[in-house]
């Protein structure tokens, strides 16, 4: 059984805690919270550091908000344990790589961060069709993903840049470009707009537009990155020279997304006015992205394997284009 440690244990910190039980491959040796949970039934820590130095714990899970990741997963991979962290993986490209220089030193230590969308079988499947060349290269990608927020926003640490680091895109637009990564392949050109229009909170933005084409390939992308999409939608799109895989809806705890409702549709090349030769649709009910994910990481560590989704590469990579992003499209009012 691997021994977990979980520190942060709020809303992440209980969803990874119920996929470490169910995976029977696990068990949690402790946790720890700056609101220290009541009636908890694991062992509670008076700080990360019992966690992190504690020979009992060979594994530890970094759930909380953005601004302790970095420094924490440097400290678990530094006293030796392997490291399951929440995204964003830092504020910027830079942290990232100071977690990656304490990773490499950390020698046999898997490192993995939770970007579990790559692990909801709609995404998959979309995955697995690219990769088998059945519906030719990759054209373009489109993506958005939206969420509202009320004034309890405000309440939060989301909305302190201190802690945040930044809005939407670094909460929630940065699955979206993870994906973009994972399905379209590199993109070296990049153009965007960053806008706090309506909420107005300094470094905090509220929406972002995002334009990205392979100079090589000529493939082209773009994203929708919004907190005031006032009904909930998530939808990407993959057009390849044969064919099209369109997702509309993902599982989530909270179900505002919907059913994940992905449609795969088959163009032959004497048909260009629209018409499909085949549509097939899957319909996916059911959430099983968290316990996969675990899975995964678990597996990687008892059979010292290579993590292959969600490495720190993947999450450098990420942060480089979203670097560029705010780059590119912040105005003088809310740059940092």
């Amino acid at each position: 059984m691997i021994k977990c440690g979980i520190i942060g244990f709020g809303k992440m910190g209980k969803i990874r805690a119920n996929a470490i039980e169910n995976s029977g491959k696990g068990r949690i040796v402790a946790v720890y919270d700056i609101n220290p949970p009541l009636n908890c039934s694991y062992k509670v820590t008076k700080s990360p550091a019992e966690i992190i130095e504690s020979s009992e714990v060979d594994t530890v899970f970094v759930c909380t908000p953005n601004s302790y990741i970095p420094v924490l997963c440097i400290q678990a991979l530094n006293a030796g344990k392997h490291v399951f962290s929440e995204k964003p993986p830092g504020f910027n490209a830079q942290q990232v790589e100071e977690v990656i220089i304490a990773e490499k030193a950390a020698s046999d230590r898997k490192l993995m961060y939770g970007f579990n969308h790559r692990h909801h079988r709609s995404i998959q499947k979309m995955k697995q069709v690219v990769e088998s060349g059945d519906l030719g290269r990759v054209l373009w990608v489109r993506g958005r993903y939206g969420k509202e927020v009320d004034q309890s926003f405000f309440d939060g640490w989301r909305a302190d840049p201190q802690i945040a680091g930044a809005g939407i895109l670094l909460d929630q637009g940065i699955h979206m470009i993870d994906l973009l990564l994972h399905l379209g392949g590199d993109f070296d050109e990049v153009s965007s707009i960053v806008s706090n229009l309506f909420w107005k909170i300094d470094d905090i933005e509220d929406n972002v537009f995002a334009i990205f084409r392979n100079s090589k390939s000529g493939t082209c992308a773009s994203i929708h990155s919004t907190m005031t999409q006032w009904r909930y939608l998530f939808s990407l799109e993959v057009f390849l020279e044969g064919g099209a895989l369109i997702l509309n809806g993902l599982k989530t705890s909270s179900g505002a997304y919907g059913d994940e409702n992905l449609a795969i549709k088959r163009n032959p090349t004497h048909l260009q006015d629209g018409r499909f030769e085949s549509e097939e649709h899957v319909v996916y009910h059911v959430d099983t992205s968290w316990q996969s994910e675990i899975d995964h990481f678990f597996d990687c560590i008892a059979q010292n394997q290579n993590v292959r989704y969600g490495t720190s590469t993947d999450a450098l990579n990420v942060m480089k284009m979203i670097d560029r992003i705010y780059a590119a499209g912040r105005p003088k009012e809310i740059a940092s």
